[in-house]
């Protein structure tokens, strides 16, 4: 009987003339996820599969993902590509960045299950009059483990070159057209038209090195498809920037072009008479004419480390530095540094048995060191 009470009702709404239901919320329906909501979450849920069709370049219109967490902390070193950043906590005065259209599909998330922020979020919306919301439960924390590349923001990356962090930094936009007419200081150009043909010989050898890929916004797939492809090739630290040179270029100036003055010439190393050795001269005219051009690793222990060190040094102790030898970055000589020699030697003796591509160099020599980061070297005969 109540089937046949369902037909009638269908027969006479076609027979009105009554529009078939909206496509959008049958997909919404069929998407929902699978976890079951907590007490205090938000009710309507979606998977990571939902999120995975918008979280994509070029960004779809109609749809925002916004990440609930802190920005600093959370949002700037990895969150979901696309997504922008409005921490729960600053809600009600960040709240314009939300669409004007408030049938704009909101998928908010945060740190996983546990979290609530994005929950509070989506309410705080619903409260604003939208319509269209979502929670992406699982959140960030999922999106990596599902195998997903993560993005950083443009600030992120200004923060890792001015802390020389090991990386490359790679523009996947075509090299005469936009590179050479401006890109983010210290990038590579890797176009992603070339990349099966030039990635072998301008990625770097170790896979564990951080790839940051970028490209021209929001509306730029190529950075996206060249983290794909490096992905395939092995590497495992790879990251989109997806607001790319043009946020940077808002942010900072624009960067570098194929007509700006060439850098100054790059002091050759000079080695010692030991083996794997750096002159303390051909050290100082470096680190004061070029200091970009070498990565300095501190070998000592960072109670020693903290009482002074040369500017833009990394610690990394001796007895530490097999456990962390994948860390070392292969873009750069390095050169080993410690209080009398010893132990540096020791570590570029490691390297060459562990990790025999990198270029390193220690200095024989006693160096000390003072808090304001001066310094003094005194080379062994």
């Amino acid at each position: 009987m109540k089937s046949v009470r369902l037909i009638a009702v269908a027969s006479l709404l076609a027979a009105l003339g009554a529009a078939p239901l909206p496509q959008v919320s049958v997909a919404l329906a069929a998407d929902a996820a699978t976890v079951q909501p907590k007490e205090g979450w938000y009710a309507k849920l979606v998977d990571n599969a939902f999120v995975t069709r918008y979280a994509v370049l070029p960004k779809p219109d109609g749809v925002q993902i916004i990440d609930s967490r802190p920005t600093a902390r959370k949002f700037d070193p990895g969150h979901i590509p696309t997504a922008i950043n409005i921490p729960d906590t600053q809600f009600d005065k960040m709240a314009d960045q939300l669409p004007a259209d408030k049938n704009t599909l909101l998928i908010f998330y945060c740190d996983g299950l546990e979290c609530m922020l994005s929950h509070n979020s989506a309410y705080k919306a619903e409260k604003l009059g939208y319509a269209n919301i979502r929670v992406y439960a699982e959140g960030y924390p999922e999106w990596i483990q599902k195998g997903h590349v993560g993005a950083v923001s443009v600030p992120y990356i200004k923060k890792l070159l001015d802390e020389k962090a090991p990386m490359v930094l790679i523009d996947s936009r075509p090299k005469e057209r936009k590179f050479d007419k401006g890109h983010i200081p210290g990038a590579i150009s890797l176009p992603d038209s070339q990349f099966d043909k030039l990635a072998g010989e301008r990625l770097p050898a170790d896979k564990a090195t951080p790839l940051y890929f970028y490209c021209e916004g929001l509306s730029c797939v190529l950075s996206s498809d060249s983290a794909a492809k490096a992905v395939k090739l092995g590497y495992t630290k790879v990251m989109v920037v997806p607001e790319g040179y043009p946020l940077w270029a808002k942010l900072y100036g624009a960067g570098p072009t194929a007509g700006s003055a060439p850098a100054a010439a790059v002091p050759a190393i000079q080695q010692g008479k030991e083996s794997g050795t750096i002159t303390a001269a051909s050290f100082e005219k470096i680190f004061k004419e070029a200091p970009d051009s070498i990565h300095i690793i501190d070998v000592r222990d960072a109670r020693e480390f903290a009482t002074g060190a040369f500017k833009g040094a990394r610690n990394v102790p001796i007895n530490a530095l097999e456990k962390r030898i994948d860390e070392l970055p292969a873009d750069k000589p390095i050169v080993f540094v410690c209080g009398a020699g010893g132990r540096s030697g020791e570590a570029v003796d490691m390297a060459k048995l562990l990790k025999p591509a990198l270029k390193t160099y220690f200095m024989d020599a006693d160096i000390k060191w003072t808090k304001d980061g001066s310094y003094t070297i005194v080379e062994k005969k």
